[in-house]
């Protein structure tokens, strides 16, 4: 929608805004994210069972990192259903951030859970419990196909959503889980060493940690409006100054509703004699081609406002 520019004490207004092509979590489908909540909500009774009954701490531990899983595929049902909520007066952008803040949900749970597992894992080494090897290595190998099939599922997903991405990452990291399970169980039933089963719990909380800390780090970073991932200021700014009829830039702004639907504001200098709509225009054109930001909005303006407002204000 392009608006007419308003002449006012020395310089020009206009606004031009492109409108985005939603990427969120709307874009994930509700049935596949339907089929693998069945499927780990499921095998996570079966393992928390199976772990008690055989004394495995790493199948303990993959169940609770199994609970996670189907909490994130829980809360990830429950965005897509919310994001799709039109704006409204009170929420003018409607409901996408939701994604965000289901996602950040799930990376903390996640972080707790590797805690709890080095935890677990430092008291069992003190006191060696008895394990059922057979009845680990059967639960564990079934835990496996589980795990496959959700990723399966997933795998499309996983691309447009960082929601349904922590989702994927999670199902991965217990399919790897349920190797080291695996490997244990064997080892256990061929030496009867217990303490190879703290030693893979150990693993699966280490391996952990790091992944929930870096899906933290990127949903934070969208919470507190930073520069989304991919996107450099400073090489938005020469693009846009770079465009025929730009003089300057300043205010530039980038942030994210969500994780794929980045947006943009900033106020344009335009030179002397060049068309203030066809400036826009043409910076519009640029963003969304080059950085693929399509939601813009942009002030032009003859003098820098910020020389007559009588001080420069640094943003």
């Amino acid at each position: 929608m392009q608006h007419r520019a308003q002449q006012t004490a020395g310089h020009e207004h206009g606004h031009g805004h492109a409108h985005p092509h939603h990427g969120h979590a709307s874009k994930a489908s509700p049935a596949a994210l339907r089929k693998v909540l069945a499927l780990t909500g499921a095998f996570l009774l079966v393992e928390v069972v199976g772990g008690l009954l055989t004394g495995s701490l790493a199948l303990l531990s993959d169940a609770a990192h199994m609970f996670t899983d189907t909490a994130a595929l829980a809360i990830a049902l429950a965005a897509v259903k919310i994001g799709e909520r039109p704006a409204d007066s009170r929420r003018t952008f409607g409901y996408q951030r939701f994604e965000i803040l289901a996602a950040t949900v799930n990376a903390v749970l996640l972080f707790a859970v590797g805690l709890y597992i080095l935890y677990e894992g430092w008291r069992r080494l003190v006191e060696p419990p008895q394990i059922a090897s057979l009845g680990m290595l059967g639960i564990a190998a079934l835990g496996l196909a589980v795990n496959l099939a959700a990723m399966r599922i997933l795998l499309a997903g996983q691309a447009k959503s960082v929601n349904v991405r922590g989702a994927y990452l999670e199902v991965w990291s217990d399919a790897l889980g349920s190797v080291g399970v695996l490997a244990a169980a064997a080892l256990l039933w061929l030496t009867g060493w217990t303490w190879v089963d703290t030693i893979v719990a150990a693993g699966i909380g280490l391996w952990v940690l790091p992944r929930a800390g870096s899906l933290l780090k990127e949903t934070v970073n969208v919470l507190l409006e930073g520069v989304p991932e991919g996107l450099k200021l400073d090489e938005v700014a020469g693009a846009i100054a770079a465009t025929p009829g730009v003089a300057g830039v300043h205010d530039l702004h980038i942030w994210a509703l969500t994780s794929s639907a980045p947006s943009l504001s900033a106020h344009l200098v335009v030179g002397d004699g060049a068309d203030t709509d066809a400036v826009r225009i043409a910076v519009t054109q640029a963003l969304a081609h080059r950085f693929a930001v399509h939601h813009v909005t942009l002030q032009t303006e003859r003098v820098d406002c910020r020389t007559l407002e009588g001080t420069a204000v640094v943003h």
